[in-house]
């Protein structure tokens, strides 16, 4: 699928947070706060906005350039990667496999298949196969490296190291049902909906449709939990959920809504099944205030996201990770022909 070339959020605010070295990770309302620096969580999201993009403007090409020379730079020989840069350009950090290294994968093995430029996809691929000597313990990070990995075994089925990241990574995801419901763990708890994307595009990438099965069982399981009896979406806060425990939870990240997003889309490409645009739509209604707080979680004008659903309001602070899971859940609500102007 490609997105829609026409009405698209601003990245007024996103440039706002880039400097040439990357896109400062936190900001006070809307004034970047330098003193904090960089990460590669952000530096990863924020290299798959731009390179999806279809018709970027030639800031989005420079911030593309940007992140994906920061995430080369962040993989060290061997493959762990460094998260935290000052805002001098040091790192404040030692290598290591957390969740920042299965986002670089992600983002390095998105943009070795769908960069514009030759250069770049090989850069990413380089990048991508020093990272893909580790292998991680950890669901999450796990999950998010198959997503990477998925990328480039779809595209290049011969790469040997992209397959066997992707199986030891699938590998790690738990797939039985818990004792008290059919998640597979004992509780919500972040990037929920990655699990789902990941067996979903990493069965698919492998031919292995009974993790196809599961991961779109596991999303139908998520988005049944995660939506309110008046329809609106209402995500597990940051502190978790498990059965028992009275909704709704604060305070609710809108990377969890951009992940349910990016989730559906895959579900829809996989089967076509209308109930996956409709997850899409959800998931930016989200963003406009169809939420447990009935509060808009986007400035239109300028593409910032706020950073948290509060009872009865939200965070004023729009760091890097709100503004792009705003505008990532645009982009997939797009791609699949949703958006309407403003």
């Amino acid at each position: 699928m490609s997105i829609d070339a026409g009405w698209a959020l601003p990245y007024r605010h996103l440039a706002r947070l880039t400097t040439l070295r990357g896109v400062y990770e936190h900001a006070r309302h809307d004034a970047p706060r330098a003193e904090h620096g960089y990460c590669t969580d952000d530096i990863a999201r924020a290299l798959v906005v731009a390179i999806r993009e279809p018709a970027p403007a030639p800031e989005l090409e420079q911030l593309a350039q940007t992140c994906l020379g920061y995430l080369d730079f962040a993989v060290v020989p061997g493959g762990r990667v460094r998260n935290r840069m000052s805002r001098t350009g040091r790192w404040t950090d030692a290598a290591a496999i957390g969740d920042w290294w299965g986002r670089a994968i992600a983002a390095l093995g998105f943009t070795a298949v769908n960069a514009r430029r030759a250069e770049d996809r090989q850069r990413a691929r380089l990048a991508f196969l020093r990272a893909a000597e580790r292998r991680s313990p950890d669901v999450r990070a796990s999950a998010f490296a198959a997503l990477g990995a998925a990328e480039l075994v779809r595209a290049h089925p011969e790469l040997s190291a992209a397959r066997q990241l992707l199986d030891a990574s699938l590998a790690v995801i738990p797939l039985a049902p818990g004792a008290r419901w059919d998640w597979p763990e004992p509780r919500l708890r972040y990037a929920n909906a990655t699990l789902c994307e990941a067996l979903i595009a990493g069965g698919n990438a492998l031919d292995r449709p009974e993790l196809v099965d599961r991961g779109l069982e596991l999303l139908a399981f998520l988005l049944r939990t995660e939506t309110a009896t008046d329809g609106r979406l209402s995500v597990t806060g940051s502190a978790g959920w498990a059965p028992g425990e009275r909704g709704p939870l604060w305070d609710q990240q809108p990377i969890e809504v951009a992940a349910i997003a990016d989730a559906c889309v895959r579900a829809f490409e996989v089967t076509g099944a209308p109930v996956w645009r409709d997850g899409v739509r959800l998931a930016w209604n989200w963003f406009l205030g169809a939420n447990d707080s009935n509060t808009p979680m986007v400035d239109l004008r300028t593409g910032a996201g706020y950073d948290g659903l509060e009872p009865g309001g939200r965070n004023s602070n729009r760091g890097a990770e709100s503004t792009l899971a705003a505008l990532s859940t645009h982009q997939r609500l797009r791609e699949l022909g949703l958006a309407a102007a403003g």
